[in-house]
């Protein structure tokens, strides 16, 4: 066990986690993550995955993780293997911890007894619209429903029957009876239960046609599986006195604390699952996976690493005031993440044929080149070399910009890790087009400047006889707006039309022929590039994960 309470990255929570332990209170740390199945994680439940199993792993205890399916209606089988993939990938483990909310259905139904039997339950028949003009306003205390002092006895046998079937959706709900003039609006007798007919629950069938709140079931079951910190996002903060109230009238083994921390806001994207899913469903976007998403799997597919986005949610940290995260920030960690151990290509994006007019026709050889420059461990390589070569098309210009050092008409430019280079002819097809340079090469200068001469510029390049012909998908943000929707607009007019670039006549290094699907390169001077699953081993595809450096606020201003 580390001591997190001492730990530069530490915060509140973990303050109070240490503190209960060193009292007493607790002989040990046991959290949970309760994610709902009813579509696929994002960014912002990395950050709670990160807290929840760092704080356990951290003071040695133990975090579950638990499916809140109390919504069947909206949740799937899919969501649910997703989510266990997310977290697995992300470096934690819940052991033989895994649960369900529908595990405890039968106890939760018996502790509604119980409550019902304490007087403090009571079976209601109000409509939805007419509970919503009983509950009142912040301002204004709510009505008692007509239904609320029925029985004991009545309570328990049109609770029993709604749970045999006998009553159609939304005709009857099972109410807490706690206080409808509470400045709460959360205490005002909350529903505990609802019927939903015709539903086929992904764990229990058709069992259950009666299914608990998540209000009533979350406290229970952090409460059953012992769980001594109950953390939780700001907007169920107002919901914690109902949490205190589900734990403390029924006879539940323990008593759980609700701890609550923001939640993240990320720029230049949307944490709704609503909207997320509604981008799916609308084919806005490729899928869950797509890697303009910000779920999990689309940074995965992106080509994030778990330990960048692990240090990304460290580098946030853990606060109460609700905050929005600059993009840069998570781009900043997985670039660094990369910059460290992501070997180093060539590739050229966008192919203008070179031909070098006196190297020998026929003759190839071999250059060598390190895979990574800051790191000798990673080795080198051997990269062919012949007389007609593929360079990017932005690298030479017939009427250069100022500061431009690239290759120019008569210029010289460094081929990196080779020769020294200059442009005799530029070639042009009837529409003036440049369709390929012709150019000197300079045979003493393979990995050496003659004195004398000052080449500024150094460009990537490939052997067009060896070139591997490739796909590649340059990824932007997929909203143009730092807040989409704000100020009430609808956020998909804030999508952004150039979010997604296919580039389909890429030529790589022949190394990147047998490039397996997740691993990432360092494409030289363009980015770092991850081997999608899409890719075959006739046409290699790789998706952009993220620039050399920031250009975003740059480039839209």
């Amino acid at each position: 066990m580390t001591d997190a309470a001492e730990s530069p990255r530490t915060n509140f929570i973990r303050q109070i986690a240490a503190a209960d332990l060193a009292s007493g209170k607790h002989e040990r740390v046991a959290t949970r993550f309760p994610p709902e199945p009813n579509g696929y994680l994002h960014i912002g439940h990395a950050k709670s995955i990160v807290l929840n199993f760092g704080l356990a792993q951290d003071f040695g205890g133990t975090c579950n993780l638990r499916f809140d399916d109390t919504n069947p209606h909206k949740e799937n089988v899919e969501f649910v293997e997703s989510i266990k993939e997310d977290v697995r990938w992300l470096g934690f483990d819940w052991g033989d911890r895994l649960y369900f909310a529908s595990d405890y259905f039968e106890k939760l139904y018996d502790f509604a007894v119980e409550l019902i039997n304490k007087g403090l339950a009571y079976v209601c028949e109000l409509s939805a619209d007419e509970m919503r003009a009983y509950r009142g306003t912040l301002t204004e205390p709510g009505k008692d429903s007509p239904y609320r002092n029925r029985s004991v006895e009545e309570n328990l046998s049109l609770f029993t029957r709604m749970r045999a079937g006998e009553f159609p959706d939304g005709s009857r709900t099972l109410r807490a009876r706690i206080d409808m003039a509470s400045p709460n609006i959360n205490l005002r007798d909350p529903v505990l239960y609802r019927i939903k007919h015709g539903v086929v629950h992904h764990q229990t069938g058709t069992t259950w046609c009666l299914y608990p709140t998540y209000d009533y079931t979350h406290p229970i079951s952090d409460a059953l599986e012992g769980i001594t910190h109950s953390l939780c996002t700001l907007e169920f903060e107002d919901h914690r006195p109902l949490y205190d109230w589900c734990v403390g009238n029924v006879s539940v083994p323990s008593k759980p604390r609700q701890i609550e921390f923001s939640r993240l806001n990320l720029e230049y994207s949307v944490m709704s699952k609503r909207r997320l899913t509604e981008l799916v469903s609308e084919s806005h976007v490729h899928g869950w996976d797509d890697p303009r998403m910000p779920t999990i799997a689309g940074l995965r597919r992106r080509g994030y690493t778990p330990a960048s986005i692990r240090e990304f949610c460290h580098r946030i940290g853990i606060t109460k005031s609700d905050n929005l995260v600059e993009m840069a920030m998570l781009e900043s960690a997985i670039r660094d993440d990369l910059d460290a151990h992501a070997p180093r290509r060539m590739a050229v994006l966008r192919p203008l044929k070179v031909v070098l007019t006196n190297y020998p026709e026929g003759q190839a050889e071999e250059v060598e080149a390190r895979n990574h420059p800051k790191d000798e461990s990673m080795g080198a390589r051997r990269l062919p070399f012949g007389r007609e070569i593929y360079i990017d098309r932005s690298d030479f210009e017939e009427v250069p910009p100022k500061g431009f050092k690239r290759l120019v008409p008569d210029g010289e430019v460094r081929l990196r890790n080779a020769y020294v280079i200059r442009c005799d002819e530029v070639i042009k097809d009837a529409a003036g087009e440049v369709t390929e340079l012709r150019a000197s090469i300079d045979m003493d200068t393979l990995g050496k400047n003659p004195e004398g001469r000052k080449v500024k510029g150094v460009i990537h390049w490939v052997s067009a006889a060896h070139a591997v012909p490739a796909e590649v998908r340059l990824y932007d943000r997929l909203f143009q707006a730092v807040m989409p929707g704000a100020g009430g607009a609808d956020y998909r007019d804030d999508i952004n039309p150039a979010s997604l670039q296919v580039l389909t006549d890429c030529v790589l290094e022949p190394s990147l022929r047998d490039a397996a699907v997740g691993e990432r390169f360092q494409f030289e001077r363009e980015g770092y590039f991850v081997v999608d699953r899409d890719a075959t081993p006739e046409r290699p595809v790789f998706n952009l994960t993220v620039g050399l450096r920031d250009t975003w606020g740059k480039s839209k201003k």
